[in-house]
């Protein structure tokens, strides 16, 4: 684990501060949410088999992705996708393919 492990870019995209991932009080890190979502996930499989985990899984997160973020955005798709690190063509592709335009 590297020093900044545990820095979180600030929201207003200035300098990382601390975050809270160890604080009982929160909800926890976004990677330890995940963890227990798959988790529990593979508890109700009961053995059963599974095929096609990673798109299941990126299809599932995807979409409540974009909408969080062009909602945070005003719904800028501009700003939405410098948020997101991508350009605005290929937010506009992955929110038809996800019914969002």
């Amino acid at each position: 684990m590297s020093m900044t492990d545990d820095l979180m870019p600030a929201p207003n995209g200035s300098a990382p501060v601390e975050s809270d991932y160890d604080n009982p009080e929160t909800s926890g890190s976004l990677r330890q949410e995940v963890e227990k979502c798959l988790k529990k996930y593979f508890e109700q499989l009961d053995n059963t088999s599974v095929t096609g985990l990673y798109d299941l899984v990126l299809a599932e997160v995807e979409a409540p992705l974009l909408e969080a973020v062009l909602r945070h955005a005003g719904s800028n798709q501009s700003k939405a996708s410098i948020i997101l690190g991508m350009n605005r063509g290929t937010l506009r592709k992955k929110m038809k393919q996800h019914g969002l335009l």
